[in-house]
């Protein structure tokens, strides 16, 4: 058993001076002062947050090691604060059947260092012709389905899955594009601000028609359905009127979808895919996030290759890294600079609520008999944001060179610290 002392914890959506008491398996008790001589974490002058969950991040491994390696992303993870993330599965092979998944789950459970949950693919191949078996997969833990990177293209396959998934109480985790939208080379928000760069732009539409498609779908079969990384106020307007109806639906958005937008794209490292929208689109998203139509927060992080990078814009991939920037760029801008958020609201669209949403049992909270995942963080301490000292592969941020608040000191998962700084 450990002690984390002398901090100031997040219990019930405040912070408060205690003690906290824990094993491998569970956190103990929680107490002003707890009595005993325990091996000893001291926390002074720092927040003890709930471990951050993030369930959108890409290790690239197997497959694209050049780029990322299920060791180097989760260290990612757990230098931004990130106890559990969940990993995409466009990887190669996909695990798109059980005997892949077998294999992938075995190389995870050997190089992560944080709580892992890797996704199956929606269809083999993410081909978007054939649907991956649910129920096998599902029989082995896994639950949650996504061809991320591309759309199901079809209607009939896209209800076919959400059938299966109904079936085996699987969630659809769905990227929304409609490849009709977007013509060869596009790599910007279609917008006055981005043709004056003479750049190809991708409408709005391209997520929000195929977001509508699902919706659709959703009613019909009654299916859990999750959607990722919106970027338009299309879409939050899509996810409110299905919530109004009562559809089990939930959408998240990301850091740099709250932070930037098509005017402040300079180059390859502003790249994302969907891309950076405009003003208005920035202001629904985080309307959407406050007002419920939208749930929570994930990152998205997609590393690359630096040559790959500097490739001209209709060239290069899309895709930003962000594990290691994203608690302390919120926590900047939306609670020190903005004052529209507080502490707790942050860590609930980071921790309790994709925890909850994703059926992680007993984590994203500090309370008794839950998940002995921490991050210790000094709230006041400023720095400057450089790439070159990420443990990701990837350097490729549009980030670079900000000033931000709230430096992650030391990160613990099943009660072992897995980062500090």
């Amino acid at each position: 058993m450990q002690v984390i002392r002398n901090g100031l914890v997040l219990i019930e959506d405040e912070l408060k001076p205690c003690d906290i008491l824990f094993d491998e398996n569970e956190i103990i008790d929680i107490q002003e002062h707890i009595e005993g001589d325990y091996p000893e974490i001291d926390a002074k002058g720092c927040a003890v947050l709930p471990g951050f969950v993030d369930v959108h991040v890409h290790l690239r491994e197997p497959g694209h090691t050049e780029k990322e390696t299920i060791e180097t992303g989760t260290k990612a993870a757990a230098h931004g604060g990130f106890t559990s993330i969940f990993c995409m599965p466009n990887v190669i092979p996909f695990p798109d059947n059980t005997e892949t998944m077998k294999d992938y789950l075995h190389l995870i459970d050997e190089k992560a260092v944080v709580r892992t949950y890797p996704y199956a693919c929606i269809t083999k191949q993410e081909a978007s012709k054939e649907v991956v078996d649910m129920k096998s997969l599902s029989q082995m833990g896994i639950h949650w389905f996504s061809d991320d990177g591309v759309g199901v293209s079809t209607r009939e396959v896209m209800k076919q899955a959400m059938e299966q998934a109904k079936d085996c109480d699987a969630m659809i985790v769905a990227h929304t594009e409609d490849m009709a939208y977007r013509k060869p080379g596009a790599s910007v928000h279609e917008s006055e601000v981005t043709a004056q760069k003479g750049w190809l732009g991708i409408p709005s539409a391209c997520e929000s028609a195929q977001l509508i498609r699902d919706l659709g779908i959703v009613e019909e079969v009654g299916c859990k359905y999750h959607a990722c990384h919106i970027s338009a106020s299309e879409s939050v307007e899509a996810l409110r009127q299905a919530k109004q109806k009562g559809l089990d639906v939930t959408g998240e958005v990301t850091v740099h979808h709250l932070l930037l937008e098509d005017k402040d794209v300079q180059g390859p490292n502003w790249k994302m895919n969907p891309p950076l929208r405009s003003h208005a689109d920035r202001m629904a998203l985080i309307e959407g996030l406050e007002n419920g139509s939208l749930d929570f927060i994930a990152n998205d992080h997609a590393p690359h290759t630096q040559e790959e990078k500097n490739k001209p814009m209709d060239k290069c991939p899309f895709g930003i890294v962000s594990l290691e920037t994203c608690f302390s760029l919120l926590y900047t801008q939306f609670v020190v600079r903005e004052k529209r958020w507080t502490l707790a609201q942050l860590v609930n669209y980071m921790s309790k609520k994709p925890a909850e949403r994703f059926g992680l049992e007993k984590a994203g909270q500090i309370k008794k008999g839950y998940q002995p995942d921490f991050v210790i963080v000094d709230l006041n301490e400023e720095y400057v944001i450089d790439a070159s000292q990420f443990e990701s592969m990837g350097k490729n941020t549009p980030f670079n060179g900000w000033q931000v608040f709230g430096k992650i000191k030391q990160t613990i998962v099943k009660a072992q610290t897995v980062w500090k700084g």
